[in-house]
């Protein structure tokens, strides 16, 4: 009988505190060891643009401190103290607790109260493994070029692939990474760390998967309606047809190389990376136009004597059409083209099968399709 009544009495303080737990702040307390002369603590909150700073506390006696905030949505917030960062999320009614070292080299803190908040954790540590061996390689790479006493084409030849390596590697474990954690918040900020030309594809496959979640985020918002907006005219989707004048006045139309692979290639005289890449893509036309590769050249020239003069300068030996308006054109307007070089390689059902690829992964591209 004395059990039951314990019993009974626990059940009854949990079933009171419940009820008493405040569902419209969370709460975030902890304890910052070896402050140093950075005794205070700032609490910022995120949003789809910018990071202000909602609160501030100094640390007491006991090196504690404590913020109670409002969270309209579930968000990204982080506690900065002195030159360190360290990121959790939020909702209301939440309490989580945090204790770090400042003197711990490697920043590490223990968090708890948000579950969140544990795959930021580990987000993090994908992002800082990638990111100091890619600040260790431009280290090295600056102090041999400053013994040379100038940059050097051979040492950037070395450096350039590990580099890029390294940046593919964070992005493949970025996406191991949101795959697991589609039904949080921190798979969203993970996978925002993309790059959105190179991973399109995945970005929209995301937003599809995640556009019923986290309906007042509005930075989730806004990334859902982006990727819609990109969407059809993402690598998988049919190509929207258009029709175009070409530089001899006559009518071009995507419905004209139907049954063809053919590469839209946005491009403008005035384009320093276009004209750049142009000696590139002249080489690939020449290697796989016999193969069945064909280029419609677009440019975002307002005059067309320029415009003729880069062609001829560049030896463009492919079709070439305008609408003379840069970036306000219909057909630029129905691609989406926000920047250039930009491009779009079409296959013969008229399916987008490639997209913004130029350089060393163009060539590989037509060497996989055409061999």
């Amino acid at each position: 009988m004395k059990i039951s009544i314990l019993a009974a009495t626990a059940l009854s303080a949990a079933v009171f505190f419940t009820a008493c737990k405040d569902s419209s702040t969370f709460t975030i307390s902890g304890t910052v060891t070896n402050a140093g002369k950075s005794p205070k603590v700032y609490l910022l909150a995120a949003d789809s643009t910018q990071i202000n700073i909602v609160d501030s506390a100094a640390l007491d006696a006991s090196n504690q401190f404590k913020f109670t905030h409002t969270a309209p949505f579930a968000n990204l917030y982080k506690l900065k103290v002195g030159e360190s960062i360290f990121d959790f999320v939020a909702k209301n009614g939440d309490d989580i607790k945090i204790k770090t070292d400042m003197a711990d080299a490697n920043h590490a803190y223990e968090i708890s109260g948000s579950e969140t908040s544990e795959q930021i954790k580990e987000f993090n540590r994908i992002s800082n493994f990638y990111g100091e061996k890619n600040t260790k390689l431009s280290d090295e790479y600056t102090a041999k070029s400053e013994k040379l006493g100038h940059q050097s084409d051979s040492l950037l030849k070395i450096y350039m692939p590990i580099f890029q390596k390294n940046i593919a590697d964070y992005s493949q474990e970025i996406l191991k990474f949101v795959d697991k954690n589609k039904a949080n918040l921190a798979g969203f900020y993970a996978v925002t760390s993309l790059d959105q030309q190179k991973y399109e594809q995945q970005l929209v496959a995301y937003a599809d998967a995640i556009k019923d979640e986290f309906k007042d985020n509005p930075s989730v918002r806004t990334f859902v309606k982006q990727m819609e907006i990109a969407k059809p005219v993402s690598i998988g989707h049919k190509a929207p047809d258009f029709t175009i004048n070409s530089i001899d006045g006559k009518k071009l139309s995507l419905a004209d190389y139907k049954g063809k692979y053919v590469m839209i290639d946005f491009w403008a005289s005035w384009c320093a990376p276009c004209r750049q890449e142009n000696p590139n893509v002249v080489k690939q036309y020449a290697k796989f136009n016999s193969k069945g590769f064909n280029i419609l050249g677009i440019s975002l020239d307002e005059d067309k004597s320029p415009w003729e003069k880069a062609i001829k300068a560049d030896g463009l030996k492919w079709a070439h059409a305008s609408d003379l308006q840069r970036f306000d054109g219909p057909t630029e307007r129905l691609y989406h083209i926000e920047a250039i070089p930009s491009n779009f390689i079409i296959d013969p059902q008229g399916t987008i099968v490639a997209k913004n690829i130029t350089g060393s992964d163009l060539e590989a591209f037509l060497n996989k399709t055409f061999n």
